[in-house]
């Protein structure tokens, strides 16, 4: 039995790892231990894991690695994870891979026990904005509409800035949600993940005003060449003014400054391109209500290998997958 790790050796491992995914970090580690989750570490070698674990109901725990594992893996890690989780009591080992669609993970992994899930926790596909040129360069691969509402923008007086009112953004986080039906996190979440991930320059919290009257804000993270845009409101205030689009522009900057090379619109609809264009301005529901307006940021559309369920109890694991399926039913 490997020897518990902390979290301390888990940032020594993983300052060799420099493009691993940021749900790798220490710091997301801690943002969801904080809001009900355990966070763990496994390495062996020089492959490693962060592993998360939460109780779901009395006798069903989970084990998930978020965009992981890191390194080299497969084969040598999954036995120490598997070990791990039989240890920690958790009916499922759930992995959700930092890799494409269509990847040779596929076969190892059923080969060593591991199934698509009926649940990917994390968005399954997204658009990936590439900033690796010039500013004229990557807003010529933007639509012309979102150049023009970019630029009108500035025009109409609204400006962008960084933000420290982590109340603020979590109200405007909690109206959005209402508004356009999706769900949000506890305002205190926000808050949390900011004082994480700020002091070492890897998230900005960005705010889009008039007349210094916020009108939307978003916070956008950052780890070796890479970007993310994971959370994001707005208010009903001046929406003609298009402050959204300048804010993600904005944030993009801040990604290419911060030395990233790549901007993650994280999250569409998982659907093929062409019944994206074809129904988007129809559907509003669920990913659809966002999707034409990232679409418009000129982004490649990608798809993840998605989550793979290891069953270690298989009678609740098989309860849990008909819970599942009910819902995606409902």
């Amino acid at each position: 039995m490997l020897p518990p790790l902390s979290s301390s050796d888990w940032d020594t491992f993983l300052a060799r790892q420099p493009e691993a995914h940021l749900l790798q970090t220490t710091a997301w580690g801690r943002l969801k231990t904080a809001f009900g989750w355990s966070a763990h570490w496994v390495i062996v070698g020089e492959a490693g894991a962060q592993v998360l674990v939460r109780q779901l109901a009395p006798a069903m725990r989970i084990a998930y690695v978020p965009m992981g594992p890191v390194g080299a893996w497969l084969p040598d890690l999954v036995p120490a994870l598997r070990a791990f989780a039989r240890r920690q009591r958790c009916f499922v080992l759930k992995l959700e891979p930092d890799a494409p669609d269509g990847s040779p993970l596929s076969d190892p992994l059923r080969a060593l026990g591991f199934a698509p899930s009926l649940h990917t926790v994390q968005p399954r596909r997204t658009l990936i904005i590439d900033l690796g040129s010039s500013d004229d360069e990557v807003l010529a691969r933007m639509h012309q509409k979102t150049r023009y509402n970019i630029r009108l923008a500035g025009r109409k007086g609204v400006s962008v800035r960084p933000w420290e009112d982590l109340s603020a953004f979590g109200a405007m986080m909690q109206a959005t949600a209402v508004r356009d039906q999706f769900g949000a996190h506890a305002s205190d979440y926000y808050a949390r993940a900011y004082d994480l991930f700020h002091p070492a320059g890897d998230c900005e919290l960005l705010v889009a005003e008039f007349e210094g009257r916020p009108l939307a804000a978003l916070m956008a993270f950052a780890r070796g060449s890479r970007a993310w845009y994971l959370y994001g409101a707005s208010t009903d205030i001046e929406r003609n003014r298009m402050p959204t689009y300048l804010l993600q522009w904005e944030a993009m900057r801040w990604a290419r400054r911060r030395g990233c090379r790549t901007y993650d619109l994280w999250g569409v609809p998982d659907a093929e391109a062409e019944t994206l264009e074809s129904q988007f301005e129809q559907r509003g529901d669920g990913l659809w209500g966002i999707y034409r307006f990232k679409r418009g940021f000129g982004g490649d559309l990608r798809r993840s290998i998605g989550t793979w369920d290891h069953p270690l109890q298989p009678p609740i694991y098989a309860l849990y997958r008909a819970v599942i399926a009910r819902r995606a039913e409902a």
